[in-house]
């Protein structure tokens, strides 16, 4: 019997990366596709449970079990063998505060409660020769993750220094990293690390001055993201991100700008960023926005999402920035704003937005007329996020327009702001359901609800559950969901 060769199994199982239990069941078809799925199981080690890093601790050295041996440090591992597969070399994703934080409840459940004191003592030493472990044996680590613990202690960055680091780490590509690591440690990366494409700062009191050292060697990082917190003053606001920006004009796609700080931060470094696709702003603190009217007249030809979450800015900047960009944008995401929203605004989608795929945004109960005037000017629209309640749209005008004076649509998002309630009646489900039915042509769609309250969602009425069960049996409703404020998908 033919088979598929490894690296194309490989390619196809991947996408079942979390999955683990479908991932498990690959791993029994037979010892071909064992050794393809556990490559994969074993990618990431934010797969790995307590039992898996006793694993681990049975593919370390003998002089490492001695290390451990004389700290009296035992830990049973699954096999007195060496396992069948050297499972450390698999690792391609390492979270340094996930290897920390499951060897320290792994020693929790080994270590006899009268030795509990000694966890302090054993963890950095245990945590030291896994770190060795992957050292020695990954080829090629793609993603670090190394966080603070906490908002003010900077990471440990110790395993930088091991043998072998350098080219653990020369073909990294993404980075997730605390603003406060030692500058030892980005300077030790920079010596080796040139291709880093995604990289993610969460800001802290400290800015490291080996970060900007560590970015400035970069030859392509096409992503990035600065979640920037409460301890940066406005001085540090203001003067690192452009720096940081400052090589990235030419290379740089997609930047998220996450802040919950009290001082806003200039955005007028944007303006350089002239292959920017993807814009995230998401501040929830109002004057955040800063200088975001030096952008209004700026052209971002190649801008295709836009999501302004939370606060935004002064509405007549936004429709200005619309006016000159919306032509290009396939996204566009508004946030609420504490359920501020403007006409204007909406109208401005409709006139300067006319390739939308995928839109989010607020329309009041007595504004109907323009989400009409929505869906008849962005005409290749197939996914739109309502807001519903309270001074916004029922979940009825939404419905009944979207089936009318929608033509491209296949996903509809319902987001209920806090507390609503629903108060969609089956005979209203049912009818939206019939009409949308009789369009032509026929089409599935996705069906989703994010609500604040889940004990008041659409899903708790059973009536409506055997009507939304009837359309997906009937292929009509192609995905149904019910969701919160925290999924990431959504929101």
């Amino acid at each position: 019997m033919s088979q598929l060769p490894a690296d194309c199994l490989y390619e196809i199982l991947k996408y079942l990366e979390n999955d683990k239990f479908t991932l498990n069941s690959c791993i029994l078809v037979n010892r071909f596709w064992c050794e393809v799925s556990v490559r994969i199981f074993w990618r990431n080690v934010w797969n790995y449970n307590t039992l898996n890093f006793r694993t681990l601790i049975a593919c370390l050295s003998n002089k490492s079990k001695e290390i451990l041996c004389e700290n009296g440090i035992i830990i049973s591992t699954p096999t007195s063998k060496f396992p069948t597969y050297n499972y450390a070399s698999f690792c391609k994703v390492l979270s340094v505060e996930q290897v920390y934080n499951k060897i320290n409840l792994l020693l929790k459940r080994t270590i006899s409660s009268k030795d509990s004191n000694n966890i302090k003592h054993m963890l950095p030493i245990v945590v030291q020769e896994i770190f060795k472990l992957f050292i020695k044996h990954v080829s090629s680590l793609k993603k670090l993750e190394i966080l603070s613990f906490c908002q003010w202690q900077s990471p440990p960055t110790h395993f930088i220094f091991y043998p072998g680091a350098k080219d653990f780490f020369k073909n990294l590509s993404e980075l997730h990293c605390s603003s406060n690591i030692s500058s030892e440690f980005f300077y030790q990366l920079s010596q080796t690390c040139y291709n880093i494409e995604s990289f993610t700062i969460e800001a802290r009191k400290i800015v490291s001055n080996g970060l900007v050292d560590l970015i400035s060697v970069q030859k392509n990082i096409k992503y990035f993201d600065i979640m920037l917190g409460y301890g940066l003053t406005k001085n540090e606001l203001i003067n690192t991100i452009p720096s940081l920006m400052s090589k990235l004009s030419n290379t740089l796609i997609k930047l998220k700008l996450y802040g919950n700080h009290h001082h806003y931060t200039s955005l007028s470094f944007i303006a350089n960023l002239v292959n920017l696709q993807e814009l995230v702003l998401y501040f929830c603190r109002d004057g955040c926005f800063g200088d975001f009217g030096k952008l209004q007249y700026n052209n971002f030809q190649k801008l295709q999402i836009l999501k302004i979450q939370d606060r935004f800015p002064k509405v007549e900047v936004l429709v200005k920035f619309l006016e000159n960009n919306g032509k290009y944008l396939k996204e566009f995401y508004i946030g609420d704003d504490d359920g501020k929203s403007d006409n204007s605004l909406n109208l401005s989608i409709a006139k300067f937005c006319p390739m939308l795929r995928k839109l989010s945004t607020g329309i009041k109960s007595n504004e109907l007329e323009t989400l009409k005037i929505i869906f008849d000017n962005c005409k290749y629209l197939e996914s739109i996020k309502i807001w519903c309640g309270d001074e916004f749209l029922s979940e009825k005008q939404a419905l009944e327009t979207v089936v009318k004076y929608s033509q491209n649509i296949n996903e509809i998002i319902l987001y209920h702001l806090f507390t609503v309630r629903f108060k969609l009646l089956p005979k209203t489900l049912e009818s939206f359901f019939v009409n949308w039915t009789n369009r032509t042509p026929q089409k599935s769609f996705s069906l989703v609800i994010v609500t604040y309250d889940g004990e008041n969602s659409l899903d708790k009425n059973d009536e409506n559950m055997e009507i939304i069960q009837k359309y997906i049996n009937l292929g009509v409703i192609k995905n149904f969901k019910v969701t919160d404020f925290d999924d990431k998908e959504y929101n």
